[in-house]
């Protein structure tokens, strides 16, 4: 009798209660927090260059370019054209934490669409969209970005189409999955009882409880799409010069790394130190959303 007084719990103030859970537990891990704590440090630095006291990121000072070692004007010295290291690779980070989340959003838009809509109707639509993905991850990432850069040009938007194109895929899978076990829960029923429309069940019933695992792999991608762009950069199909490129600056660096190792040690540093910002970040984000 006792059982049969009880008042049942709604599914939304349990999802609640289990959202509020999961954040509390993310920002108690130790892994999560250094994660945050690398990829804050990147972004204020980003945000506030402007207003730093650093010379122009392209500013060439002829006299550095003899003695390129740290000095009071250039506190990591300089690269082989004389333009402060420090400033180019803060004003890089601002390139790369623009670039890459951006990249990964609309990449994550297109996918998520595409793996809701195969997952949610099947028959032919999820045919179409798994044998789309099948041919494009057939073919490995770099190349990808490689044959699309090369022939298109180097900027922001060819880098976010590439991005797009290499990773929607992946992301559509991923949804799919999630989508194929979630559209059978009791209140997707529930909602198709209620006679609302298939948009507002995908959107407002399905996709919330998919956040956890996309969240997870979205901030696993933003860390994959930094080590894009730095290859890129790398092998001179980054943005064009005199823009700030990590990568850029370890290629212009390769023809003096036995003299002066900072040069390039510094931006694999920084590409390093935000990589390993998203992963762990990403790895606590696994741990709060672990069913």
């Amino acid at each position: 009798m006792q059982s049969e007084l009880t008042p049942t719990v709604p599914v939304s103030v349990k999802t609640a209660s289990r959202e509020k859970r999961a954040w509390r537990k993310l920002f108690r891990s130790r892994t999560a927090v250094i994660g945050l704590v690398l990829i804050l440090s990147w972004v204020v630095l980003a945000v506030l260059a402007p207003l730093l006291p650093l010379p122009s990121p392209t500013a060439q000072d002829a006299m550095a370019m003899a003695d390129p070692t740290p000095s009071a004007t250039h506190l990591l010295g300089t690269d082989i054209l004389g333009r402060d290291l420090l400033s180019r690779l803060i004003f890089g980070a601002r390139t790369v934490l623009l670039v890459a989340p951006l990249s990964v959003a609309v990449a994550m838009a297109v996918g998520i669409a595409l793996g809701m809509l195969a997952g949610y109707y099947g028959g032919w639509i999820e045919v179409l969209v798994s044998r789309f993905s099948d041919l494009v991850l057939a073919f490995p990432v770099l190349i990808i970005y490689v044959i699309l850069i090369a022939n298109v040009g180097a900027s922001v938007f060819n880098i976010i189409l590439a991005t797009t194109i290499a990773s929607a895929p992946g992301i559509g899978r991923i949804t799919r999955a999630l989508v194929l076990d979630l559209k059978q829960q009791e209140y997707v029923a529930a909602a198709r009882l209620r006679a609302e429309g298939t948009l507002y069940i995908m959107v407002c019933e399905i996709l919330p409880n998919c956040r956890g695992p996309l969240l997870v792999d979205a901030c696993l991608r933003v860390g994959y799409t930094t080590i894009t762009i730095g290859i890129l950069g790398f092998l001179g199909l980054g943005l064009p010069p005199p823009n700030p490129d990590w990568g850029g600056m370890v290629r212009e660096a390769t023809t003096v790394i036995n003299v002066w190792p900072l040069m390039s040690l510094a931006p694999s540093i920084a590409i390093i130190s935000l990589v390993l910002g998203f992963n762990l970040l990403a790895d606590g984000m696994r741990e709060a959303w672990k069913p």
